[in-house]
Parts: C-alpha cells; structure tokens; sequence
C-alpha cells in the first residue's frame, strides 16, 4: 500500500535531501554506500529501478500520483512519497518541478575497475571534466556509441549529480562506470599503468603536434583501448598526455581548433568504436 504523506511542514528533517542538503551532503553525510543521490523525471526514474538502484522517498505533485509516476509508485513498495500541489513545491525545493517527479536513492556500492574492464574492449575515462553537464551527455554518448565501461577521476564530477543524470537521460544507470581511486596521487601514473596491466593501450584526446588522427588505422585496430578525455578549458593534463599510448585529435576544418568535450567524446566514440 502507497505510503502518501502530505507536505504541511517544509521544516521536516526527512525533507532535507530534496530541499537544504548540497549534491556534497547528499553523497558524504554517511558512508559512501549508504549515500543518497536524486533522480528527477518519471523515465530517468524507471531507468534507475530497472538497473537495480535502491528508492529511499519520493517528491511529486499531487497530480502526478495517479498520473505519469503511477507505475514508479506500484515499483517501489511502501517508501514515503510526499505530495502538495505545484506552487507549494516550488516553495520547498527553490524551483519548479518541471518534471514532476523526484527520488532520492541509495548510491551504489562502485565496482573495483580490473571488475569493472574485465570483459571491457573499449573504455572512457574522465579526467577532471566538472561540468555535470558534459558528464551527463559524456555518459548518454557512451551509451549509444558501444563504450563498455566509463572511469572516473578523482577530480572529475560526479556522474549522480542530479543534472548530469537527468542530461544522461538516465543512461548513467545503463553504463558501467567507476572511480580511478579517490585520491589525486592514484591519477595519472598508477592508474594508466593499472589500465595497461589489465591489457589496454591508452589513448589520450589532445591537441599536439605529434597527436595522430582518429582516423588512424593502427588506433582504431587496437583490441582494448581506453579513451582519456579532458578538462573543459585545459584539457588533460601533461602528465596524462606524456604517460599516454598516443595522444589523438580530431581533424578540423574553418580554422576551429578544437569542439566541446561532450561533442568530441561523441565523435570519438564512435571513429574508435570496437570492431
């Protein structure tokens, strides 16, 4: 049976992780595994519960109860689902529910990455991009475009921020992905070497004169290749690059030196696809 609970006091500690608590909080306020993430929109949602993640409560409009989440609520048990109607909820959470629907969930326990790139022929790696924009579309490209695994730095951004899974379109649920350690000692160095250790050669996207084609026959041959992107502004760092297997660019036309992070990962992706 639904567990319906009326919003009456927006003051409610168990209202905090929708409304006062920081994407930071949210993942730190307990231990890693028990931390919490949001999920926003009915599909993003529906794609969390099939990959298997834990709902903790959910925040809808009144509407939504018996409309668009009324299979998401029939998923998830007897969790608390609080309610009021639209304006009220702008109110508590600082901005329209444009979607509807929230859920707060438990994060996974991440995979180690030899587990994770065991079976893997072609994986991304994320080195300190911070926008959860780019990360969300990162993981939507990766995705579509036969990646079997993404990796992230300790620097980069958390791939269960609240918008770049909603940009992901909740293929952040669909990729397996993990952290290349928690520390900034374990990125570049060890973690390239683990990566060569576990059969991949490295391929670092950087603008360089020695930089190779995407179209580069020996590259796309290569049985297991790891796809190191970087930073929006810097990119990767020079470390990353020197400790590369080859640095590659993409060729460019009018004069423009170089595209978005999020767009060259879709581009590359798909050149450096597995055959």
């Amino acid at each position: 049976m639904s567990n319906i609970i009326e919003i009456n006091d927006f003051t409610a500690p168990e209202l905090d992780v929708f409304a006062r608590l920081t994407e930071a909080q949210l993942r730190n306020r307990r231990e890693a595994e028990k931390g919490i993430f949001i999920a926003e929109s009915t599909k993003v949602i529906e794609h969390a519960l099939d990959a298997g993640y834990e709902p903790v409560s959910l925040l809808m409009e009144r509407k939504q109860i018996s409309g668009q989440a009324h299979d998401i609520i029939a998923r998830c048990g007897d969790i608390p689902i609080y309610t009021a109607d639209r304006d009220l909820l702008a109110g508590l959470t600082g901005f329209q529910l444009t979607r509807g629907v929230l859920c707060a969930m438990r994060r996974p326990r991440l995979p180690d990455v030899a587990v994770l790139c065991a079976s893997a022929r072609r994986v991304a790696i994320l080195e300190g991009i911070v926008d959860p924009t780019n990360v969300g579309a990162i993981f939507r490209s990766a995705a579509a475009l036969n990646m079997d695994a993404v990796l992230v730095t300790p620097s980069c951004c958390d791939p269960l921020y609240r918008r770049a899974v909603r940009v992901s379109m909740g293929t952040v649920f669909q990729v397996p992905w993990t952290r290349m350690g928690s520390k900034s000692s374990e990125w570049p160095q060890p973690g390239l070497q683990r990566l060569r250790k576990l059969g991949f050669k490295t391929a670092a996207m950087a603008l360089s004169d020695n930089a190779v084609s995407i179209e580069d026959t020996k590259l796309m041959a290569e049985e297991k290749l790891a796809i190191v992107l970087g930073t929006e502004g810097d990119g990767l760092s020079p470390d990353t690059i020197a400790d590369c297997d080859y640095t590659v660019c993409i060729p460019m036309s009018h004069y423009v030196d170089s595209l978005n992070v999020a767009a060259a990962s879709a581009v590359t992706f798909w050149q450096l696809r597995a055959r």
